[in-house]
């Protein structure tokens, strides 16, 4: 969501025409459940892992200001399913720690791989950098904050079903 000229507009594509602001902020109405926002699809079976991302970053605060402090910047992740379609979520390890769905307005790193090789790299069945390596992950802005994803990942690893 952001605001532009007094206006906002809602990045999620659920949730167009369904926003309030508040304070200058535009605030999803509270019939949205934190699982609307990040988004469990049937089209993307790996979505469940930010779920489980977000619930490890949330399973404490004194966990969030850790990853916070780790991490210091906001991962975007693009992934394309079987049937050619994209959908994209952003983990904010800059401010507030949390996994939402959709881009973000500026992202430090971009990681762009398959639904099937997502799953694989946060069941640890994939090693991120020989996914890279191959070409199936793709990796566009600093690429040095890419590593500092992989201890949230692994938090995320026992805790994602898929």
């Amino acid at each position: 969501m952001s605001l532009k000229n007094g206006k906002h507009r809602c990045r999620h594509p659920r949730m167009s025409g369904h926003c309030k602001t508040k304070n200058d902020v535009a605030q999803p109405e509270s019939r949205w459940s934190t699982a609307d926002l990040i988004g469990n699809t049937d089209k993307f079976p790996s979505s469940a892992a930010f779920d489980a991302i977000n619930a490890a970053l949330n399973a404490s605060e004194a966990d969030r200001k850790d990853a916070i402090k780790q991490g210091n910047a906001v991962f975007a992740f693009t992934l394309k399913n079987a049937a050619g379609e994209t959908d994209s979520w952003h983990i904010d390890l800059k401010e507030k720690g949390a996994v939402l769905k959709g881009l973000p307005e500026k992202a430090n790193v971009t990681l762009t791989l398959s639904d099937a090789d997502f799953a694989s790299l946060i069941t640890g069945k994939a090693n991120a950098q020989r996914l890279f390596m191959s070409g199936k992950l793709k990796i566009k802005g600093d690429v040095m904050k890419a590593t500092k994803l992989d201890p949230i990942l692994k938090k995320a690893q026992t805790k994602a079903k898929l």
